[in-house]
């Protein structure tokens, strides 16, 4: 975990905090980088080598107000960016760049998660499921940030970015028929639960098969 706590959901599985330097060793500036929940992690899979493994990496991601302090320097690409966390003293220009600035970041995070897995492919059957919590606003009609009810929230705060990468032993029991039936169906946090459970092949009587993004 590199952000606000898991709020109990692991309070009965291993949990690391990746806030501190103690536990990152990719910090800098007051800011734990979330690549530094990848650090180790070769390890931690040999222990558990002859077990299905699921691992959560709760990232800081693009956390705001404070976007600039996000991502490393090598990753600002986008300028000029806003340097405070008072979005009010920034142009939504600035604003924006340093928003894209942190996705870059979380891109190239991305990125180091599937060359991770894919050391595992022969032996493993890997997949990364990658989903935002939220979406955000940067200023559209005045409105920053997140956190609207429902009801009156613009689609920028409600819409989230999702990405599902298959390792190739993975990808020999997916149906891309039934991917391709799938990609323009609306989606939402509800499925992740679902998916997880038929992924794993875990007999439950909460599984509902209608919310399984695989299941065929």
């Amino acid at each position: 975990d590199n952000n606000s706590d898991s709020k109990g959901v692991a309070l009965r599985v291993p949990y690391e905090d990746y806030k501190i330097p103690e536990n990152n060793t990719v910090c800098e500036d007051g800011e734990c980088r979330d690549e530094g929940m990848l650090v180790g992690l070769d390890q931690y899979v040999a222990l558990h080598e002859q077990k299905d493994i699921l691992i959560v990496l709760h990232q800081m991601g693009n956390h705001g107000p404070a976007y600039y302090k996000r991502y490393p320097k090598q990753f600002e690409q986008f300028t000029p960016t806003c340097r405070t966390n008072q979005l009010e003293d920034c142009s939504q220009e600035e604003i924006i760049n340093a928003y894209d600035n942190a996705l870059l970041y979380t891109d190239y995070f991305l990125a180091e998660i599937i060359s991770f897995l894919k050391k595992y492919d022969k032996d493993h059957k890997t997949a990364m499921i990658y989903l935002s919590d939220h979406g955000e606003s940067l200023g559209e009609n005045g409105v920053y940030l997140h956190g609207l009810p429902y009801m009156i929230a613009p689609d920028t705060q409600k819409h989230i970015g999702a990405l599902m990468w298959f390792g190739e032993r993975t990808w020999k029991y997916i149906d891309p028929d039934l991917l391709e039936q799938e990609k323009d169906k609306e989606l939402s946090h509800d499925n992740l639960f679902h998916t997880l459970l038929g992924f794993f092949a875990v007999k439950t009587s909460v599984y509902r098969n209608d919310l399984d993004i695989l299941n065929d």
